[in-house]
């Protein structure tokens, strides 16, 4: 199977609201952080991580989309598992890549064609970070006691604060055989999806909105808001 073509996909990643992505914790701190978010241990900095922004973007194409398409990804959905059917056909395998083992795959499937970097803080919030002018937020989340309606068990998580930025980079690998036009699509789609649901943890209770901006493939400027993912 040859490569065709490498496709570059660029933007930013602005937080409407703020963002946890967890990143555990060994030992327990009195007075410390029992979820703190993930960040580069050589500066300190936050970033998203690839595999965030790409098993989110899967896991929202399977479960709202290609589920109602294929009775193959349905019962891996259904069963809590990433589709595996390793079909050429399946356009989560072809672009994600089969959660299955390689030996059940029908070779013609062919590599991964997405690869999505860790979205690192952009220049100007970076800078804002290295000179101490962009603290981290501290959320306190509790627990509603539900006859006396009082708030117990306060616990703290930490969150990248609204109005930060990250860039964005993903590369799309087009093979022999591969319609570009469609991986293409499938991408924006997964993107747009994300923009409608929210990324990290804590979504359901307000915690990561995003929206991407100045979104362009190979030069040209991608309009996410006119993208149908029905």
């Amino acid at each position: 199977m040859q490569l065709q073509s490498i496709r570059t996909l660029t933007g930013r990643i602005r937080l409407h609201t703020g963002l946890h992505i967890g990143a555990g914790k060994d030992t327990v701190e009195i007075g410390g952080l029992d979820q703190p978010i993930v960040k580069d241990p050589l500066t300190g900095a936050p970033y998203i991580p690839g595999s965030s922004i790409k098993g989110k973007m899967r896991s929202l194409l399977e479960v709202g989309i290609v589920m109602g398409m294929s009775e193959d990804t349905r019962k891996f959905v259904l069963d809590g598992k990433p589709c595996g059917c390793g079909r050429p056909t399946c356009p989560i395998c072809r672009l994600f890549g089969a959660h299955n083992d390689p030996s059940k795959c029908d070779p013609k499937l062919g590599p991964t064609r997405l690869l999505v970097r860790d979205a690192m803080l952009c220049k100007e919030d970076g800078e804002r970070f290295a000179a101490g002018d962009l603290p981290m937020e501290i959320k306190n989340e509790n627990t509603i006691h539900r006859v006396n309606g009082t708030a117990g068990n306060p616990r703290p998580l930490e969150r990248v604060p609204a109005g930060v930025v990250f860039d964005l980079n993903i590369v799309l690998k087009v093979f022999e055989g591969d319609d570009p036009d469609n991986l293409a699509q499938w991408l924006f789609k997964g993107l747009r999806l994300i923009e409608m649901d929210a990324l990290g943890g804590g979504s359901s209770r307000g915690s990561g909105q995003v929206v991407f901006e100045n979104i362009i493939l190979d030069g040209k400027p991608i309009d996410l808001s006119t993208i149908n993912v029905l």
